[in-house]
């Protein structure tokens, strides 16, 4: 029976579908079921009406919103088409002024074109000017200037025009002096700042004590990397020195304003030709050096022994600090020795004079012709790696070549330089030597013809 009325429950609650579960499992009759759907129902009509309040509450705020939003873009709408009205009234305005502004202007328009046009040209020149170092706020200036005359909204004062006049007539000014910059700062070339008097030479030149300095493209001083000969460092002592107004100095000025001191200080050095030249170079400098030296000790033993033995021409008594005092001594030691007898002792005393007097003189000579012939082999090796240097990367790079051409150029430089004053020199102290060996020949045929006439 009480399985019956759980099925019966189970029923009813599937027919009315919205029992709560609870108190279905609470109930223990049909009548308290019934009682429990019935209050089910009335909490849920309640909810409902509930539910139906909040709704209707919030559909009344959101038409509130939606009307507030309405009358929002209406004004907006009208705040708009005032805007867009004052717009094309400033539109109106603004061509008005504009045509007033061209009308008024007239020729003065041309005139501040010519304005623009000449501050440009102006900024231009001062930029590269040695004088902006002492101006640089001008570069400013002219470009605000240039900027206010190529506008049409902004035109130049009467006092930025005549700051241009007068930026003009100073730069003209200035490009005639000499003139000394106290305590300026020069960055040096190894990376120091240093503060020292400088002279720059009207627009061509800057120079310190001993050295030449450039403008950087900052408008800053620099020491150049490399400084030119000693010829022209020491004339830029001599002119930062100089008093002012009442000396001539000696000064190498570059009138191009820098571009030959550029090409000048990139001239090699003699070292550094040496080194382009290679091994073969240093080869026939070491050959040249040995034959220079050599020569001068054979010019000045040969003139010592030239002066004694001219001596010795005017004395009768031998002397042995010369070659003909030595040969001399040979017939005073042997008087009374036949003709035949006597001439073969000269000849043997002159035979040992001989190698004294042409030592190192084949020696010189083999140098004189050795050093073409080096510089003939440098010339192919550099030949040689030019035509490796084509083969390898082609004519297109000009600089890929160089180290050859400069390797055959530089020994044959070389070669030729050692060869033509060894060439003079073997001359010259062959013909001293040649001299003096005539004199002891004919000092001796002089001897045995006295002595045959005697006998």
């Amino acid at each position: 029976m009480r399985c019956h009325r759980l099925l019966a429950a189970a029923a009813l609650g599937a027919v009315i579908g919205a029992a709560p579960a609870r108190a279905q499992t609470d109930a223990t009759s049909l009548d308290e079921l019934l009682d429990l759907v019935r209050q089910g129902q009335t909490r849920d009509d309640r909810q409902h009406q509930q539910r139906l309040e909040e709704f209707r509450q919030r559909q009344a705020e959101r038409t509130e919103l939606l009307r507030e939003a309405q009358a929002r873009k209406a004004e907006v709408q009208q705040r708009s088409e005032q805007l867009e009205a004052t717009f094309e009234e400033n539109e109106r305005l603004i061509d008005d002024v504009q045509a007033q502004l061209d009308e008024r202007l007239g020729t003065l328009r041309e005139l501040f074109g010519v304005l623009q046009q000449v501050s440009g040209d102006a900024r231009s020149l001062f930029r590269s000017s040695l004088t902006n170092i002492e101006y640089p706020d001008r570069d400013a200036f002219l470009t605000e200037f240039a900027a206010k005359a190529g506008s049409s909204g902004r035109l130049p004062t009467i006092d930025e025009i005549e700051r241009l006049w007068f930026e003009l007539q100073r730069e003209a000014t200035e490009l005639g002096k000499i003139k000394r910059l106290e305590d300026f700062e020069v960055l040096t070339a190894d990376g120091r700042k240093v503060t020292e008097d400088i002279v720059r030479v009207g627009p061509f030149n800057l120079v310190a004590d001993g050295r030449y300095l450039r403008m950087t493209e900052s408008g800053s001083v620099a020491e150049l990397q490399r400084q030119p000969q000693g010829r022209f460092v020491n004339s830029t002592s001599d002119l930062l020195r100089a008093a002012p107004d009442d000396e001539m100095v000696r000064f190498g000025i570059d009138v191009t304003r820098g571009q030959l001191l550029a090409l000048l200080i990139e001239t090699p050095t003699f070292g550094e030709y040496v080194q382009l030249g290679g091994i073969i170079t240093l080869i026939i400098i070491a050959l040249g050096v040995i034959g220079i030296a050599l020569a001068a000790e054979r010019l000045i033993t040969l003139g010592i022994a030239a002066r004694r033995v001219k001596a010795q021409l005017k004395s009768d008594m031998p002397n042995e600090d010369n070659p003909l005092g030595r040969v001399l001594k040979v017939y005073h030691d042997n008087p009374n020795v036949d003709t035949e007898t006597l001439e073969l002792k000269l000849g043997e005393a002159i035979l040992r004079e001989v190698p004294k007097l042409q030592r190192g003189i084949l020696f010189i000579k083999v140098i004189s012709v050795v050093a073409p012939l080096l510089g003939l082999l440098g010339t192919v090796v550099g030949m040689i790696q030019t035509f490796q240097s084509i083969t390898l990367f082609g004519t297109g790079d000009p600089t890929v070549m160089a180290s050859g051409i400069s390797v055959a150029l530089i020994t044959t430089v070389a070669g030729l330089c050692v060869a033509i004053p060894t060439v003079l020199l073997h001359t010259l102290v062959n013909t001293r030597a040649r001299n003096l060996i005539q004199i002891l020949q004919e000092q001796s045929a002089g001897i045995v013809a006295r002595q045959a006439e005697r006998r």
